[in-house]
């Protein structure tokens, strides 16, 4: 997203944080006139909200007219509002219906930003479901695991990031990948994504859902690759080390890989830490040749 699109983003998520946390928002408001006590989102209405959102991103994304008309910037604000309204009252919640509005009303840069946004908005809303229910470590542990098995298995990673892969077939693959193996939430978050027409490459967007759950915790996320599996007592002094280095709190995130020979790549963001042997003697041989 360009700087517009990002700025409308961060509007309509302020009012998704307004819905969902005050007691004025929606979807706490009946409730608090008969109770007269404020209150946040349940988990539960959470979770809902999430589906609906994503729901709504797969509308989008399939279709062109309408997503266009929503962010149409030679129609007023108020018009585009009211399209998204005649088509989703009496479809959606109230509170589902009223980011949709909001997010019409913003100026986004591209209208394929619109849906970006809106599966941005119910990914914010799972991962809050999850940490109201005391899940978000281990919704973030199976995220980075399937990622793993992504990684893994080249024809799986293949089919989830093929673009014209029909999103049914998709859906009913990763059904039984996922079935009693990790929580709703992270079921919710893996077919959200995977499914989408726009999807990049499958193990990238695993990677990034990953992340976003780890920040939720107020972490950043390193990525390790390692020969050997670190102990529990290797874990914290690393952790430890990456937290002073880079002056903000640091996860990490495991990966066994014999090919690194010994030594460890460590990536934070677009940093990358290379001191494997496997690297090192790949720069002697350069040195050696050169």
């Amino acid at each position: 997203m360009d700087a517009s699109s990002r700025q409308a983003l961060a509007v309509v998520r302020d009012r998704s944080n307004e819905i969902t946390r005050p007691a004025s928002g929606l979807l706490e408001r009946a409730r608090d006139r008969l109770t007269g006590q404020e209150r946040a989102a349940t988990p539960e209405e959470l979770a809902a909200l999430a589906d609906e959102l994503f729901a709504v991103a797969r509308l989008l994304e399939g279709q062109v007219t309408l997503r266009r008309a929503l962010s149409d910037p030679s129609s007023a604000p108020a018009d585009r509002a009211g399209v998204a309204r005649r088509l989703l009252t009496g479809r959606v919640s109230e509170a589902t219906l009223d980011l949709v509005e909001t997010a019409a009303r913003q100026r986004w840069s591209r209208p394929v930003d619109l849906v970006e946004a809106t599966e941005t908005l119910a990914t914010d809303a799972a991962l809050d479901a999850a940490d109201g229910r005391g899940e978000l470590d281990g919704v973030e542990d199976e995220l980075f695991r399937f990622g793993r098995i992504v990684a893994g298995d080249a024809e799986l990673s293949r089919i989830l990031s093929d673009r014209t892969a029909p999103a049914a077939g998709k859906a009913e693959l990763l059904d039984r990948l996922l079935a009693g193996r990790v929580s709703p939430i992270t079921a919710m978050l893996l077919r959200s994504h995977l499914t989408g027409r726009t999807i990049g490459n499958a193990e990238t967007v695993v990677e990034r859902l990953s992340e976003a759950a780890s920040n939720r915790r107020g972490q950043s996320v390193a990525h390790v690759t390692t020969a050997v599996a670190l102990t529990d007592a290797q874990e914290r002094r690393l952790a430890e080390l990456l937290t002073r280095l880079y002056h903000r709190p640091i996860g990490l995130q495991v990966t066994v890989d014999p090919s690194v020979l010994g030594g460890l790549v460590i990536r934070v963001g677009d940093e990358v830490i290379d001191g494997s042997i496997a690297h090192r003697l790949e720069a002697a041989g350069r040195r050696l040749v050169g």
